[in-house]
């Protein structure tokens, strides 16, 4: 059974029991909220040893990063290296994107290297087959999609973004509506130019019952992919974008009919004064399934700093009710990211997310901070390395170590003349 329709039939998992214990909260309520559909907890049931993290309402707001390998650069041990970069800086979740090379092999080590929950997009797989066997995109067909679904499926693969909101009724309000980026969803690039070359609705769509099936079988938790997010501010909450969320939402019923977890993709790039909005929009009309942001970016002119853009958007989502963030690098809009740059983007997201939960009021955030407080008026750096979210950093740019005092102001700290004066008015 799917941990979605054990909490339905009132038990608790092993799954709900760990993630309660780190979550701080009981395992009921954990339960209560995966047989509500506001919490998911990602995780094959062929996988067995992984550090399973609850995503979800009223929970910490977790971070995922990106790997994979590409025609173009093909280097399996530099994205194991990623991999475990990523984890060491604390993501809870990796996706591996491998459009090319090896891919099983890839998917396969990430699933190897990593005891957090993986996520794919199986349609870039089907499309490399498509190219492989056919020469075109265009040739995929839809026992493609769904050969890539059951393979990565069976491979252990915990989260799958997969299209399935993309039909011909957005394509037309896309249309319609005019956008200044069309479509930058590589998954909803590639569908949308197979529904159009072959005049076909979307097998992800019109087979929908097809893909519940095979991730019902191996508790595959379903990331409803964005396929029409916007690619820049302009673009943020147009027709097709809101289109998109309506039909998400239907398919959002069926999932936990059907048994299976489901969470929800969004934007993006999103303007500052529309993130509350765009959040609210998306809890209200997709019945407060998770949702898992990619940002978001809240502007378009910060090339080589999108990591802070997108720290600022995912702050902001978080607070107003994202579950999810996935991590953007400094590489974004420029190239494929390095080890340190998925370091950067990590502790970027960790930040936001952070400052999210002192904001929704998640438990033990503002303990923390607190904690972290009191540390620097004590001049604790033991504690303060601790409690930071990069001890590392800590240590090594403001020069402190274990019983040693803070230099960063020396005789000047202001935190110790305040203490002298108080000792002695």
């Amino acid at each position: 059974m799917t941990q979605l329709l054990e909490a339905l039939a009132g038990r608790i998992t092993p799954e709900m029991e760990h993630t309660a214990q780190m979550e701080n909260v009981s395992p009921k309520l954990i339960q209560s909220a995966v047989a509500a559909g506001t919490v998911v907890i990602p995780k094959n049931r062929l996988r067995r040893e992984i550090a399973a993290c609850a995503i979800g309402k009223d929970l910490r707001t977790k971070v995922n990063a990106l790997i994979g390998t590409s025609d173009d650069l093909s280097d399996q041990d530099m994205e194991v290296r990623k991999l475990r970069t990523a984890v060491v800086a604390g993501a809870d979740a990796v996706m591996d994107l491998s459009t090319g090379g090896d891919i099983d092999g890839m998917r396969q080590k990430s699933l190897r290297t990593v005891n957090v929950p993986v996520g794919s997009v199986p349609v870039y797989q089907a499309a490399t087959w498509a190219m492989e066997k056919q020469g075109s995109i265009v040739d995929m067909t839809p026992d493609d999609m769904f050969s890539a679904i059951e393979l990565q499926a069976a491979d252990g693969v915990d989260f799958m973004a997969i299209h399935c909101a993309l039909n011909f009724d957005v394509l037309a309000r896309l249309e319609r509506t005019g956008r200044v980026t069309d479509i930058v969803s590589r998954g909803g690039a590639l569908l949308t130019g197979w529904m159009l070359h072959n005049h076909r609705e979307n097998p992800l769509y019109e087979q929908y019952d097809r893909v519940l099936a095979i991730l019902k079988a191996y508790d595959v938790t379903l990331s409803l992919g964005d396929a029409i997010r916007p690619g820049c501010v302009a673009d943020s909450l147009d027709g097709a974008q809101v289109q998109g969320l309506l039909v998400a939402g239907e398919l959002v019923r069926r999932a936990r009919a059907a048994g299976v977890q489901v969470m929800v993709e969004g934007p993006g790039h999103v303007p500052m004064h529309q993130v509350e909005a765009t959040i609210g929009l998306q809890k209200r009309i997709c019945h407060d399934a998770p949702y898992f942001v990619l940002g978001t970016l809240v502007t378009d002119v910060a090339p080589g700093y999108d990591h802070i853009t997108a720290a600022v958007g995912g702050a902001l989502a978080g607070a107003a009710g994202a579950d999810f963030i996935c991590y953007v690098t400094p590489a974004e809009h420029l190239g494929l990211p390095s080890e340190d740059d998925v370091h950067s983007g990590v502790m970027a997201a960790r930040v936001a997310a952070h400052a999210a939960d002192l904001s929704k009021g998640v438990r033990g955030s503002a303990e923390r901070d607190l904690a972290m407080a009191r540390a620097r008026a004590s001049g604790d750096p033991a504690v303060q390395a601790e409690l930071a979210i990069d001890p590392a950093v800590f240590a090594d740019r403001l020069n402190c170590a274990q019983n040693a005092p803070c230099r960063l102001c020396g005789d000047e700290c202001a935190v110790k003349i305040g203490l002298a004066y108080l000792a002695n008015p």
